[in-house]
């Protein structure tokens, strides 16, 4: 099996596959198949001990030691773009990688992306080269709420971040290529969107109604 998983990750069948179920998932949600506004952010994930130094790296703030995954997101949740770095790397580096991918995708409906405050002038100014809006979300000063808080549309590819970690392999970055974790994450969408595009099964709770 990882002798096909190796050859779909060279020839970019995983990337196509992806690619053309997220454009079911939203054609289904009567959207048009490319979006206009999307959502980046960056996740630092521990890396296995057998992980290579030189693909990794350390996260002082957070005190993380492993890899930084880059994800770019639609409204729905649906992955546009990934890119896996050492965590070590600034934040900035994943959104100009991510915003291009981005631009690549979705041509020129892509009008707008989201960011939080770790993205600095450098992705913004790379997004207007690319004639995108890069908009930095900031936390509302008057919300006393400790810890973390949901902002508006940026919330999204916060949960695509907590859907990922559900998949036993990309819980911690085990892979020696950076290549294949990122494969591993466009394998795991594939996953979800197969489930949304496919009849739900009938909850149990349902099940126990009819029984009763």
């Amino acid at each position: 099996m990882f002798h096909y998983f190796t050859l779909w990750r060279q020839d970019g069948l995983d990337q196509r596959i992806q690619e053309l179920l997220r454009c079911q998932v939203r054609e289904r949600a009567r959207r048009s198949e490319d979006p206009s506004l999307v959502v980046i952010d960056t996740q630092s994930v521990r890396a296995a001990a057998g992980v290579p130094k030189t693909t990794t790296g350390l996260d002082a703030n957070k005190k993380v030691s492993g890899r930084k995954r880059g994800l770019v997101v639609d409204v729905l949740g649906l992955i546009i773009g990934f890119v896996v770095l050492a965590v070590s790397a600034h934040d900035n580096t994943a959104g100009t990688a991510l915003l291009t991918r981005a631009a690549e995708r979705c041509g020129n409906r892509l009008e707008k992306a989201l960011v939080d405050q770790g993205f600095k002038d450098e992705t913004i100014i790379h997004g207007a080269l690319l004639g995108i809006t890069v908009e930095t979300v900031v936390r509302d000063p008057d919300d006393k709420a400790k810890g973390f808080v949901p902002q508006p549309k940026r919330w999204v590819v916060e949960q695509v971040n907590g859907t990922l970690m559900l998949h036993r392999r990309l819980v911690r970055e085990y892979d020696h290529r950076p290549d294949t974790a990122a494969s591993r994450v466009y394998w795991a969408a594939t996953a979800n969107m197969t489930r949304r595009l496919t009849v739900p099964s009938p909850a149990w709770r349902d099940e126990i109604v009819a029984a009763a």
